[in-house]
């Protein structure tokens, strides 16, 4: 799969109730081969005792202990992490905030979405619910919690350890209760607290650089409890792009994207007059219903586009993907363009 360089690091955000298994899903992802992430972690004591098992690919880990992330008086704690590990030089592909068992995933949204850090853009918030305990500690009453309408994923953790009579129902009214608050919300089912990594992030290698510590190595030789166990793999379908596609089709692709579709990203390139040779390229990535648009320096030759998702109906991508080919784009759309614009500014 093409590995899609922006010129803003994505930020992920973690979070679940205590115990949903926050740290083991994070070191699962920070085991990917080639990964070079920035991780932010937020706990309760004097001295964060996970950051030294987390620190991921590169050696710049930003601990915030003794506060939830969401509480923070302007976000600055939260601004100062992101501000350091989005630094250009560092060439992150990612970077993981794992909160702590009782932030608030609507406020810790905001304060991304709002940071003063100018080379970061939302990730996605994923929440972990573990189905043993979630109905005794989290969603208790008669409607469902508020933090659910933040999520764009869901990862259900611990089902292995439900009986199986109650696990399928159980599943089912975690999903129930869930779109209740956030009908877009899609879910994973964790298998022993690991998920496909590309539902999260991308790497710009598969290959631990040879120049650098390799750190996710040194977290896979010396875990004491290796993977033996594979992750199911997400769906993915990609498109090579060997000219301008029309913007008023590309809109709708992504605020109506493939049934199933998690994610998509991509490097695509427009009809724009005012450009001095007519084109436009731009840098397009969609999570959950989050959708992201920055210009870049000149179009995409070629350019391609992306669509990953664990339950995603593959036949409709490839469908969808066909008719953005085939859709007009050597006439003018000025209409089409705006909307590009539009949300190109909400990006900024």
């Amino acid at each position: 799969m093409t590995h899609i360089n922006t010129w803003k690091v994505p930020v992920i955000t973690l979070t679940g109730y205590l115990g949903a298994g926050k740290t083991t899903l994070l070191n699962h992802l920070l085991r990917r081969p080639g990964a070079r992430v920035g991780v932010v972690i937020n706990d309760f004591g004097a001295i964060n005792v996970d950051a030294a098992l987390v620190t991921g690919q590169v050696d710049e880990a930003a601990s915030i202990s003794g506060g939830c992330l969401c509480c923070m008086p302007d976000g600055g704690g939260l601004d100062d992490a992101l501000k350091s590990l989005s630094r250009p030089k560092l060439r992150l592909d990612a970077i993981i905030i794992e909160a702590s068992g009782i932030a608030d995933p609507i406020a810790l949204a905001r304060l991304i979405h709002f940071s003063s850090a100018p080379h970061i853009r939302p990730g996605g918030i994923v929440e972990l619910i573990d189905a043993v305990e979630h109905f005794r500690s989290v969603d208790t009453s008669d409607e469902p919690p508020a933090r659910y309408a933040a999520t764009n994923l869901i990862v259900i953790t611990k089902t292995d350890l439900l009986a199986e009579s109650q696990r399928t129902a159980t599943i089912a009214r975690i999903e129930q209760r869930v779109r209740m608050r956030n009908p877009d919300a899609q879910f994973v089912i964790a298998d022993r607290g690991r998920i496909d990594p590309d539902l999260v992030f991308d790497v710009a290698s598969s290959e631990d650089p040879a120049d650098e510590l390799p750190i996710a190595q040194l977290i896979r030789d010396s875990a004491s409890e290796p993977e033996t166990h594979e992750h199911h793999h997400a769906h993915a379908v990609s498109q090579e792009l060997t000219g301008p596609i029309s913007p008023s089709a590309l809109v709708e692709l992504l605020e109506n994207p493939p049934a199933g579709a998690y994610r998509m990203k991509g490097r695509v390139t427009v009809r724009e007059p005012r450009k001095a040779n007519g084109e436009a390229g731009y840098v397009v990535n969609l999570v959950g219903r989050s959708i992201h648009i920055a210009s870049m320096a000149s179009p995409a030759d070629p350019g391609e586009l992306v669509a990953l998702g664990m339950h995603m109906d593959v036949e409709e991508a490839r469908r969808r993907f066909d008719a953005l080919l085939r859709a007009p784009a050597d006439r003018s759309d000025a209409m089409g363009l705006r909307h590009v614009h539009r949300y190109m500014r909400l990006s900024q």
